[in-house]
Formats: C-alpha cells, sequence, structure tokens
C-alpha cells in the first residue's frame, strides 16, 4: 500500500504562522504563570502522600499520581521548577526527570505487571498537553484489550481502584534504591 500526498499550500502561512488564528480571535487561554499552576501548588503541598498523590521527590523533579487517569497507576513525572520546554531544563533536571519517568515505570511494572506502558510529553497546546505552561511526562501501564465502550458512549473511564489505592500500590513498590537515592526519599 502506498502513502498518498495531498498537496495544501494554502495551509502554509497557518502553520509557519504558529497556528495562529486566521479568523483574528486570538489565542485559547492558556493558564496563568506558576502561582496559579496545579503542579507548583502539588509541588508545596507537603511530603509525599495519598492526599497529595505525590509518590516521590527528588532534588529538582517529583513524581505525583494523574488526578485524572486513563488508567489505574497513570503517573507523571514533573520538574519542580516551573518549566514548559524540554529545552528549558538545566543539565540536572533533565537527567532527574529521566530517572524519575525510569523509576515510576519500573513501580508501574512491580506494581501492576502491565503488559506494557505508554511514555510521553504533550508539548505544548497544539500537541494536547492540558497544562502546556508546566512540562511533564506521563507514564500510562497498558494491558491488551484495556479500551471499553464506556469511553467512548458514555465519557466515562472506568477504573478498577481509587487513587488512593494506586497511591499505596505504587508507594509499596517504588523502587527501594530510589527512596534513599535522592533528596530525602520522603
Amino acid at each position: 500500500m502506498t502513502l498518498d500526498r495531498l498537496w495544501a499550500g494554502w495551509r502554509s502561512a497557518y502553520v509557519s504562522g504558529g497556528g495562529s488564528d486566521p479568523h483574528g480571535l486570538g489565542p485559547a487561554p492558556i493558564g496563568g504563570e506558576s502561582e496559579d499552576c496545579v503542579f507548583c501548588r502539588i509541588a508545596a503541598s507537603g511530603p509525599p502522600s495519598s492526599d497529595n498523590g505525590v509518590l516521590w521527590v527528588g532534588k529538582t523533579v517529583q513524581v505525583v499520581l494523574n488526578a485524572y487517569p486513563y488508567s489505574s497507576g497513570h503517573l507523571m513525572a514533573i520538574p519542580l521548577r516551573h518549566v514548559a520546554s524540554l529545552g528549558d531544563l538545566s543539565e540536572p533536571e533533565a537527567a532527574e526527570l529521566w530517572a524519575a519517568a525510569r523509576l515510576g515505570v519500573a513501580a508501574l511494572e512491580a506494581a501492576y505487571r502491565p503488559e506494557g506502558v505508554n511514555l510521553g510529553a504533550n508539548l505544548g497546546e497544539a500537541a494536547g498537553a492540558g497544562i502546556p505552561r508546566h512540562l511533564h511526562l506521563h507514564a500510562v501501564p497498558r494491558w491488551r484489550g484495556d479500551t471499553n465502550f464506556m469511553t467512548t458512549v458514555a465519557d466515562t473511564r472506568v477504573l478498577p481502584e481509587t487513587l488512593t489505592s494506586s497511591w499505596e500500590r505504587l508507594r509499596d513498590a517504588w523502587p527501594k534504591a530510589a527512596v534513599d537515592w535522592v533528596g530525602d526519599g520522603a
């Protein structure tokens, strides 16, 4: 099978304009600065607990449960500093962000035994970032056939456990070496 291509030169102005609104309505609101950022509020909420969803805190990165998970165990690695893009990270932040993602995936594999894990980032609003001004990586455990009709027909996700249960499972499965590795391992 070959891939067909359709030339659409009239879209060039839109793409090269960074997605500017052709109707002059202006960009959609993106959100406030760090004081209005949910991730910054979580970082300031205290040590890891099931109440704040924080699983682990390092020197420059935290790992938290997603409050609106795609599946049980859906977690995010988030820089503590309010940065929007990969290029804004310092080298230590970039290294710890990746290390935190690795630790999170190890905890997911130990706690849930998924058949796969989606690991990724939506960089910018156009890429689907719900919070585009604070970089974060998602780790979502997956199983064959884990989709169901409820998401499609009822706009509802069916989750077999509470966020508190997910937090306890992941915290118990968090790699022991990581607890003592960075920061105070709280």
